[in-house]
């Protein structure tokens, strides 16, 4: 993904905290005097740039495990792995909590335009479609720009056909562009449906132009038809472009054999640093343990395991523990849902009280270059200061990542490090989403990052709540 030889990004947290709080009393011992802090808060990042650990964790899982969609076999293979992993590295605590998932298989899937110029096209099913007819299905093909493009489209033009919906995804560092296409995924075989449509094709969700389709989950709507659901390569959705020049009447075979499989049992794995005088309240980071099955899940979201893993386990070996807990949180079932996040918050509800902040890396493991939150805005200044030697601080609506961002609305404060994503969406969801796209260097300062970031949390003198607004959502 990146020229392993770069140096490190320059504001990673090398220089002390020089915050602008005043020093703790001397006659209470039970807290660490800010200087300490200071000093410990830089040996964790230290330490993490020259280990090696979040490498060799995500390198594990993707090579012992790998692909691992939820409800599957392989699901329960990596809660085991990671219970195994996670005891080996010693924390104070490990545990997991069961959550009802849903399952679905894959299937094969196969396309191809078949009038007026015949050509195989390489497709995905999206996660959670429908299968067609065991002979397959064939119409002609009605494209739009957009989501909104169909959604106010006359029927007359939609029944009976193919919906192609051709909306191309930006490349920012942020991901934005995600956000602005995604919808034609997840909402537009509905929109389809709607219309009489009998199946929707999407460009893929992606910024590659690589011939591999990128998956990614789609939903139905009680009273409206399902149809089957599947994306195009970027090569293939170009391809069907320069056909409709030529010709309107593309027509298209599609042949899925995707089947729904009900509900399974998953988990929830979780580890804890105890704190020493403050054990009750929690600072979380967590990531998400299930991955899409066609690649091995090492930047979707191996790479966030292993930087919360790894960031956790530099401050667990510390001599002196942080006043709060560290939790360490491997969500289930976020690819199809947020399941597991959403199981949490409910199992969790008595104790969300107690948790001082959470934050979630989900972004693959390209180098972080700004920190937001979501916090009490009466003391969004002092928490800069208290990170101010960190990396650049951005602003105060954070939403802390796709499985905590229903913390805000819960009272929770949340953090988001935000990791350059420029090329992400070049291999999310795809069969190219393996270990050689991370670059460690990239993922130990993502490590770096974490710790630091937990432990002056942990530390942490300051009231980040009530929130003023509610987080925006993945």
């Amino acid at each position: 993904m990146k020229n392993y030889k770069k140096p490190i990004f320059t504001g990673i947290v090398l220089a002390a905290i020089l915050g602008c709080q005043s020093q703790t009393n001397d006659t209470q011992v039970t807290q660490i005097p800010q200087s300490a802090n200071d000093m410990i808060s830089n040996q964790l990042a230290s330490k993490a740039l020259s280990s090696t650990l979040g490498y060799e964790i995500v390198e594990s899982l993707t090579v012992e495990v790998g692909p691992r969609l939820a409800g599957s076999e392989k699901d329960l293979i990596a809660v085991e792995w990671a219970m195994n992993k996670l005891k080996s590295l010693g924390f104070d605590k490990v545990y997991k909590e069961s959550v009802q998932v849903p399952a679905w298989s894959r299937g094969h899937a196969q396309a191809s335009i078949v009038s007026p110029f015949e050509q195989p096209l390489v497709i995905s099913a999206l996660g959670g479609s429908v299968a067609t007819p065991e002979s397959g299905l064939q119409a002609q093909i009605v494209r739009f720009d957009t989501l909104a493009a169909l959604q106010v489209a006359d029927p007359a033009l939609v029944e009976g056909k193919i919906v192609f919906i051709d909306h191309k995804t930006e490349r920012h560092i942020s991901g934005k562009g995600y956000g602005q296409s995604v919808g034609g995924r997840s909402r537009g075989a509905v929109a389809a449906a709607e219309k009489g449509a009998v199946a929707v094709v999407i460009r893929s969700i992606g910024t590659d132009h690589d011939r591999m389709a990128h998956t990614g989950m789609m939903r139905y709507k009680d009273g409206v038809a399902k149809i089957p659901a599947a994306a195009l390569s970027a090569p293939d959705a170009d391809m069907i472009n320069a056909m409709l020049k030529r010709d309107k009447n593309i027509s298209l075979s599609l042949n899925l054999s995707s089947k729904n499989l009900g509900v399974a049992t998953s988990y929830n794995v979780i580890a804890e640093v105890t704190g020493s005088s403050k054990a009750e309240e929690v600072v979380l980071i967590g990531a998400h343990l299930d991955s899409w099955d066609e690649g091995t899940g090492a930047i979707d979201d191996g790479a966030g395991v292993a930087i919360v893993t790894a960031a956790a386990k530099l401050i667990q070996d510390l001599p002196q523990k942080p006043a709060r807990t560290i939790r360490v949180v491997l969500y289930a079932a976020e690819e199809v849902g947020l399941v597991g996040g959403k199981a949490y918050a409910k199992q969790h509800a008595d104790e969300l009280i107690n948790h001082y902040i959470a934050a979630e890396s989900d972004f693959g493991a390209g180098k972080i270059y700004q920190i937001d939150f979501n916090v009490n805005p009466h003391v969004f200044e002092q928490v800069k200061t208290e990170h101010s030697s960190m990396i650049k601080l951005g602003n105060n609506n954070a939403s802390g990542g796709p499985d905590v961002s229903m913390m805000p609305s819960l009272g929770v404060p949340v953090a988001s490090l935000r990791q350059d994503g420029t090329d992400y969406f070049d291999y999310h969801h795809t069969p190219n989403d393996t270990l050689d796209k991370i670059d460690p260097t990239a993922l130990a300062q993502n490590v770096a990052a974490y710790a630091q970031f937990a432990y002056i949390m942990a530390q942490s003198e300051l009231n980040l709540r009530p929130l003023a607004k509610k987080a925006d959502k993945k």
